[in-house]
């Protein structure tokens, strides 16, 4: 071998060793992405009930947060439209558990689409709540459809609005949305709901199955207090008897 095809090999050999060094970096650095992405999707879940709930007469009924058996959020949900509809999102969904406390959080998506004249774009906060039985087995079965699978219907708003309505009887899920500041009843129907494998895995360290997470056969991990204490906030919780 020449002295330049040697010095040639030795810089190819350079080359390909910063490249493996610098992908390694990168693929730190979006796992370190992915982390913080899944603990900021908590966060933001708490602060979205917190604010919603926060207005009176523009919040969710107590006597709907009261009797959820489940409880879903979705911050900024992105709406897209040019010619058609769409829509995707990632939250955090946490049921109610037999003893009255709550659930770890499980990563959720939701996508759907609808056909129309649109043109625009919007990012849109969703609160779903689950308010009986059968929709709760919708959602523990890790992915179902809106208005296909379950039965939804845009929810009353008003913390003060009272319970004399049939909307118990007519819906296993009622749906909000929040968009540039207003809050109202949403029709999703149509829309997916899903578990989202891979930041469950990022938040529990493993795969760990919806049905596993939701009925409490796991530890809320570590980071997920917040959002925990909000819904017990506006959602009630049992009172712990010596735990």
């Amino acid at each position: 071998m020449t002295g330049k095809s040697s010095k040639l090999l030795r810089c190819l050999l350079v080359l390909g060793a910063s490249f493996l060094l610098i992908a390694g970096m990168a693929w730190a650095q979006d796992d370190d992405k992915n982390e913080t992405s899944i603990q900021k999707r908590i966060d933001n879940a708490a602060n979205v009930l917190n604010e919603i709930m926060s207005t009176p007469d523009k919040a969710i009924p107590d006597k709907v947060m009261h009797d959820a058996k489940c409880i879903a959020v979705i911050p900024s949900m992105v709406k897209i439209a040019v010619g058609f509809g769409g829509n995707h999102g990632k939250g955090v969904a946490v049921c109610r558990l037999e003893n009255g406390r709550w659930s770890g959080p499980a990563p959720i998506t939701i996508t759907g689409g609808s056909w129309g004249l649109q043109l625009g774009g919007q990012a849109v906060d969703l609160v779903l709540v689950v308010t009986n039985q059968q929709g709760m087995e919708h959602l523990l079965s890790s992915k179902f459809k809106i208005g296909a699978d379950a039965s939804a219907a845009a929810g009353p708003v008003g913390r003060d609005t009272g319970a004399d309505t049939d909307w118990k009887m007519k819906a296993e899920i009622l749906t909000y949305s929040r968009a540039r500041g207003l809050f109202a009843g949403v029709d999703l129907n149509g829309s997916a709901v899903t578990q989202d494998k891979d930041e469950t895995h990022l938040l529990y360290g493993k795969f760990v199955p919806f049905e596993a997470i939701l009925t409490g056969k796991v530890r809320p991990p570590a980071g997920s207090g917040a959002f925990e204490a909000t819904v017990r906030k506006y959602a009630g919780q049992a009172e712990d008897h010596g735990e």
